[in-house]
């Protein structure tokens, strides 16, 4: 196996395993990376390759690790990491052109595999570059003699030939549900919001700033400080963590007075979690999904992909005016052996007020009057956490004031709880959608009012205004500890960024987002009624067949059309020129005899002529057919003058 063939194998396995390592254990990444560098060694040294007892052994003892690792063979992750194991050490017995295609075999399923972990705009780009260099390489293998730059551009060819069939193939090839192969690798890690709520929980995600969703308005959208995405709803505190709690109450939630409706589209990115988001309260809803007795949306399953669903909310409502005991009781639970302090100061305000409005009142004004501070870097709390916040540290972030807000009205006695979600978003103006960042992340209260229902309450607001109204940024004192775009970076990186937003939404919605409904519409929208998968195995299979006719007729059309080559084509010009001349050629006379009528009409063109007629006629019918004599030729008759 000659030098530059070994080498572009070499980059072929690198490129497509590179990405995997990130995913791989590390001792399999450092095997791959010391046999790679072993084998260039071999390659550069011309040093014999290893004896196969030591790859066997090699490779007998990566499998075993794998299935330490892993405990099985089989499943994504010990499938993906045998595979790029073998393909690297594949490389260590690289003798004939069969093991080369073999390498280019692997090279191109381990193409395929990275989808697993990323379906990104960067990563396709990545991977089509990749698969540019793995097609040069088989042409190499092919045809050795071809250099460098002709193996790209044929490369680049062949790959430009495959687009009509790729678009046909994404287009009719009948959509189901989920990836074929399985899922990406985020999807199956959970990200974003939790289903408990501990000090400190919010203020670190808040440094992400990861996409949660994506919304775009039908009409004008609502104010920021009407931009409350529901979350998970959390009742239960042990003292330091809230949490739902294990009571299932199987009760519908009622609104009455609905008003100031507004409908919107959210694209969720996937979490891994089943709950929805969505503005208060929803009442219509385009995906199958449960409004639970506490407002939240849950969806039938963990959302593991990407998911789009309709929505219309109304920002005026009353809900629940008569609630039942059940939940006004269990949101009145404290744990009993913490923060007396806390209970103490509760106790006072009920004492000296009746009014339930009054008290929730005077606990913001307790917050806003007692030099509270809005921080993302709050110290930590003692075992009494609430007391501690209130009477000593004095700094925390949404989680600890929507908390301890919470704590203190059910110490006075009024039913509340703690929601948890999103607030606001950032307005892409250039794809006109909100993107919802995890950085956008927040907790509020929602209290129980005799009259009024439930009605949120949000503590934040009481000592940090511009958390509500602005953004976070201009809420907190410090915002060195905030994600650099969430600082108020400079116009032209916003705009950057809001393109960049703008693709990759496009490449979500259109590409990765291209499902059994959008495919249906897309279809009806170009003609074809009544969509079936017969009609479109049909269309498929028609399409399919009609682009490899067009492309088989222009590859065979030289047997179809005479084209003469460069030295004919250059014979036959001169011969043109000469007619013109006033020495015009018959259709019997051969290139010699031609030559040498025109040598005794023009005894001045008689050297030229009977030169060019003599290289004519070695270079068609007789054996001087190299380049430098054919490029002589061309020059020769191009000069001619007649």
């Amino acid at each position: 196996m000659n030098k530059p063939l070994t080498y572009g194998l070499l980059l072929c396995i690198l490129m497509v395993i590179a990405p995997h390592a990130e995913h791989l254990p590390l001792w399999v990444s450092s095997l791959c990376a010391g046999l790679l560098l072993w084998r260039t060694y071999l390659a550069y040294s011309g040093k014999a390759l290893p004896k196969r007892w030591l790859l066997a052994l090699i490779t007998f003892a990566g499998t075993v690790g794998i299935v330490i690792e892993f405990n099985t063979l089989f499943g994504r992750e010990a499938s993906v990491t045998l595979l790029v194991l073998l393909a690297t050490l594949k490389l260590m017995e690289l003798h004939k052109a069969r093991d080369a295609m073999v390498l280019i075999y692997l090279a191109c399923f381990i193409i395929i595999t990275n989808f697993f972990y990323s379906q990104s705009i960067p990563t396709a780009l990545y991977l089509l570059a990749t698969m540019m260099v793995v097609v040069a390489t088989w042409v190499h293998l092919q045809a050795q003699s071809i250099a460098l730059k002709p193996r790209l551009r044929i490369a680049a060819v062949l790959l430009l030939q495959a687009i009509p069939l790729m678009l046909i193939l994404f287009i009719l090839f009948p959509r189901v549900p989920g990836p074929l192969w399985g899922l990406p690798q985020d999807a199956y890690s959970s990200s974003g919001l939790d289903d408990k709520m501990s000090p400190g929980s919010l203020s670190r995600l808040i440094l992400s700033e990861a996409v949660a969703f994506r919304v775009t308005f039908n009409d004008k959208p609502p104010r920021r400080n009407q931009m409350y995405w529901r979350g998970p709803v959390l009742w239960y505190f042990d003292g330091r963590t809230w949490t739902p709690g294990t009571t299932v109450l199987a009760l519908a939630p009622k609104f009455t007075e609905l008003d100031q409706a507004i409908d919107y589209v959210v694209t969720l990115e996937p979490h891994n979690k089943p709950w929805l988001f969505a503005l208060d309260v929803p009442d219509k809803l385009s995906v199958p999904a449960t409004l639970t007795f506490d407002f939240q949306l849950l969806n039938n399953a963990p959302v593991n992909t990407r998911l789009r669903y309709a929505a219309r909310s109304n920002l005026v409502y009353h809900a629940n005016l008569q609630e039942a005991p059940r939940p006004l009781q269990r949101g009145l639970q404290l744990p009993k052996q913490f923060n007396p302090r806390a209970r103490q100061l509760a106790a006072e305000w009920r004492a000296s007020n009746k009014d339930d409005v009054a008290i929730v009142n005077t606990a913001l004004s307790y917050f806003n009057k007692q030099n509270f501070v809005y921080t993302l870097e709050p110290p930590p709390l003692d075992v009494n956490t609430v007391d501690d916040f209130l009477f000593t540290t004095k700094q925390g972030f949404c989680e600890h004031y929507a908390s301890s807000f919470v704590f203190l009205m059910r110490a006075a006695n009024i039913p509340a709880r703690v929601v948890t979600g999103y607030l606001g978003g950032e307005f892409n103006d250039v794809g006109n959608y909100y993107i919802v960042r995890q950085s956008d992340a927040h907790a509020w209260a929602e209290v129980w009012l005799a009259g009024q229902g439930w009605v949120r309450v949000d503590p934040t607001g009481a000592i940090a205004p511009d958390r509500v109204q602005r953004s976070l940024s201009a809420a907190v004192s410090n915002n060195a500890a905030l994600p650099f775009m969430a600082r108020n970076p400079p116009q032209w990186m916003r705009d950057l960024r809001f393109n960049l937003d703008t693709l990759a939404n496009q490449w979500n919605q259109w590409v990765l987002g291209y499902d059994t409904e959008r495919q249906f519409a897309f279809l009806m929208r170009l003609g074809m009624e009544s969509v079936t998968w017969q009609k479109m195995a049909l269309n498929m299979m028609s399409g399919l067949g009609i682009v490899i006719a067009l492309f088989s007729l222009y590859m065979l059309r030289h047997l179809f059309t005479q084209q003469p080559d460069k030295v004919q084509a250059a014979w036959l010009k001169l011969c043109r020129r000469l007619t013109k001349a006033g020495l015009p050629r018959a259709a019997h006379e051969g290139a010699q005899d031609y030559a040498a009528r025109v040598a005794a009409s023009r005894p001045e063109l008689a050297e030229a002529i009977l030169d060019l007629a003599t290289r004519y006629i070695s270079l068609r019918y007789g054996a001087m057919n190299d380049e430098l004599a054919q490029r002589v030729f061309l020059q020769r008759a191009t000069a001619f003058k007649t």
